[in-house]
Formats: structure tokens, sequence, C-alpha cells
């Protein structure tokens, strides 16, 4: 029997929008996560909420093994007029695994996520896909 994706260890699509409900809340609220003009921009607007958390959903699902059904850019696109810097990622990363943390994701799965997360800093960060 094949292992389960991370999609599925983390629990589906359900889980998944659930988990991101929490993440997206705490990223609006993050005084170091907007410390970025351009992000608090985007995160100060309350009517950008659930928009960002159905892009975030989707591309959780996809990116730990679930289905095809991310719309948006990909992250560096996404990202490029940002100048996100190396402690602004690591804002954000502090932020997903402090969730992860509190919705008692397991230890496994959640460093499975977070090295996917890690994975993304050269097309999110500032001049580092170069």
């Amino acid at each position: 029997m094949p292992e389960k994706s991370l999609f599925e260890r983390l629990g589906g699509t359900y889980a998944i929008a659930g988990a991101v409900d929490v993440l997206v809340d705490r990223l609006f609220a993050s005084a170091s996560v907007n410390a970025n003009e351009a992000v608090h921009a985007h995160h100060g607007d309350p009517a950008n909420a659930p928009g960002y958390k159905f892009l975030v959903t989707a591309w959780s699902i996809e990116a730990t093994g679930g289905p095809s059904c991310y719309p948006g850019l990909d992250m560096e696109r996404a990202h490029a007029t940002l100048d996100i810097t190396d402690e602004q990622f690591d804002a954000v990363a502090t932020e997903i695994d402090a969730t992860l943390n509190f919705l008692a994701v397991p230890a496994a799965e959640r460093a499975e996520f977070m090295e996917i997360i890690e994975s993304f800093r050269p097309q999110v960060v500032a001049g580092a896909a170069a």
C-alpha cells in the first residue's frame, strides 16, 4: 500500500481550509508580516481576506499532493512587486509553523510542510531567484 500524501495526512481539503482560515487571520494581524508596506496594503483591507484564504487553501492543497485547483499566479510573479526580504519571509514562515503547532499538526507533517514553504524562498524573496 503506497504511503499517503501529505495532503491526505493533513486531513484533506476541509482540514487545510480550516488551518488556512486561522493562518490568514494571524498573517493579517501580524505586525512583523505587515512591516512590509506592500504586504500591509493587501493585508490592511479586510475585504481581501476571503479571496486570499481561497488562494492559500488551493495552493496548499496542490503543494501537499492534493488535486490541482490553484488558479493564482506562480509564487515568483505573485510576490514580484512586494520586495520581500529574508526576514519578512521568516516572519511568515514563523506564523505558518506556529499555526500548525497551535492546531496540533503532528511534528512530521509540520516539518514536511515547512520544507515545502522553505523551498519557495528563492521565488518569494526579492533578488533571491536570480
